[in-house]
């Protein structure tokens, strides 16, 4: 039978640190406030476009597997915040990696979307359509914000990171899965004004909207979480207390509290960075994952649980078999560029860009792009 291993992990995060404290400068609120209802204590704001950091956190993972982008077969970018509809991301960063015999795609499952994409990719590789591939979880969500709006402004952050998994006969990588979407809940996690729909029809694209009902949201995230972990454990006839490790999505702190305790896995196992980066959707697993690898908190053999839930509201669990390997195979020397602002300065510029995009609605005229194109990413 064959497997698809996790051969490579890297990750990109902006340099720039939006506070809580920042964020009290413009909203009612302060860093106990949000602490105590979130677990979050800061997040990142990027200066770049989710390509260019997809693209970083791509170079890094391949190096770590020592395998050249020419070996590539498959690109998967999950995310819900694509720097452009139409071509799709995927392909940006095949042009940008050089990856020319890769197959390029797009995923969008809201939060989910890294390891929905985790569980296409390993399909393909089990199938024997490719041998290898890179899978993104990427978001840029801070041009989208509603920075004024403190329900949704003080949970979300930008980030990225991608793991490469390749073809073995070895039992590794993806055991098994747990997938669902409750559909009938979708309106209870919204961003209106992103695209689509909702762009040109009250709402002008870029000025959004976000219909965000907490309360419900909680509720519906921890009973599919629980339910989907429950499951994929029993599949694989695996017992909560042989999980070595639970990377859950970082959506909340008292979500991930009542999922796993009611999981029956005790909180020492779980690998938290909501308090470092906040929610930054479908890059919060990725990025907890090689973090956790970085800290020495993945074993070669360990067992990992990665339950996650998104707008849609989509969810999952992934059971994970790590290989013999731990540490790189070689390290790339990609990374970003700096930035020019701080990230107060950045967020305080799209709030005042967005302002200013609505007055120049009534002729017409769409909001300035909120970031610049770079030259191109430092190293390879």
């Amino acid at each position: 039978m064959t497997y698809a291993a996790i051969t490579g992990w890297g990750a990109c995060l902006p340099p720039s640190v939006l506070s809580n404290d920042d964020l009290s400068t413009f909203l009612d609120t302060t860093d106990e406030w949000i602490t105590t209802r979130t677990g979050m204590k800061e997040r990142r704001i990027s200066h770049v476009s989710a390509t260019e950091m997809a693209t970083v956190a791509a170079r890094r993972a391949l190096a770590c597997a020592g395998l050249d982008p020419s070996e590539v077969e498959l690109i998967v970018y999950g995310s819900c915040s694509n720097d452009e509809q139409v071509p799709n991301s995927a392909s940006g960063v095949q042009a940008a990696l050089g990856a020319t015999r890769a197959a390029a795609m797009d995923l969008n499952t809201a939060c989910t979307s890294f390891l929905y994409g985790l569980s296409a990719a390993t399909g393909m590789v089990r199938s024997g359509a490719v041998k290898s591939a890179v899978i993104i979880g990427v978001e840029l969500i801070s041009p989208y914000m509603d920075w004024d709006n403190r329900n949704v402004s003080v949970l979300f952050g930008d980030g990225c990171a991608a793991v490469v998994i390749q073809a073995t006969d070895q039992p590794e990588g993806v055991l098994g899965e747990q997938l669902g979407c409750i559909a009938g809940a979708r309106h209870t996690l919204r961003v209106r004004g992103i695209g689509g729909a909702y762009a040109n029809h009250g709402v002008l694209f870029g000025d959004t909207q976000w219909d965000f009902d907490g309360q419900e949201i909680f509720k519906r995230a921890v009973h599919a979480m629980i339910q989907a972990s429950a499951s994929v454990l029993a599949k694989c006839g695996v017992r909560p207390e042989e999980v070595d490790l639970v990377v859950p999505h970082q959506a909340n702190l008292r979500i991930i509290e009542a999922v796993v305790t009611r999981t029956g896995i005790p909180m020492e196992k779980v690998m938290l960075t909501v308090q470092r980066y906040g929610n930054m959707s479908a890059a919060t697993v990725p990025v907890a994952l090689t973090e956790a690898v970085a800290e020495g908190r993945v074993r070669p053999g360990s067992l990992i649980l990665m339950p996650a839930f998104g707008a849609g509201l989509t969810y999952c669990a992934h059971l994970v078999r790590w290989g013999a390997r731990v540490t790189p195979l070689s390290v790339s020397e990609a990374t970003l560029p700096p930035s020019p602002t701080t990230a107060l300065e950045r967020v305080m510029a799209i709030r005042a860009g967005k302002v200013g995009a609505m007055a120049r609605s009534g002729a017409g005229l769409q909001p300035a792009r909120l970031f610049s194109a770079q030259e191109g990413i430092v190293g390879r």
